[in-house]
């Protein structure tokens, strides 16, 4: 590797908006996130899926699709 062209490689410390903190490598000494895998829905198991049921709902309304006539 040439010498003085990479920069400097540190111990990151991550903290997240919830209050967690972990450690890992970055080029700047500390990062700050809105969202982490503690805290984030999808890996939580909170997600919504009845915004999704909603728009099916919509859609077969709107269509008569599903619908007994």
């Amino acid at each position: 590797m040439k010498q003085g062209i990479h920069p400097k490689y540190y111990e990151c410390k991550v903290v997240c908006n919830c209050g967690n903190e972990f450690v890992t490598g970055s080029t700047k000494p500390e990062i700050h996130v809105e969202t982490c895998s503690k805290c984030h829905p999808f890996y939580t198991g909170q997600q919504r899926v009845s915004s999704a049921r909603g728009r099916i709902e919509r859609f077969n309304k709107k269509y008569n699709v599903g619908t007994e006539n």
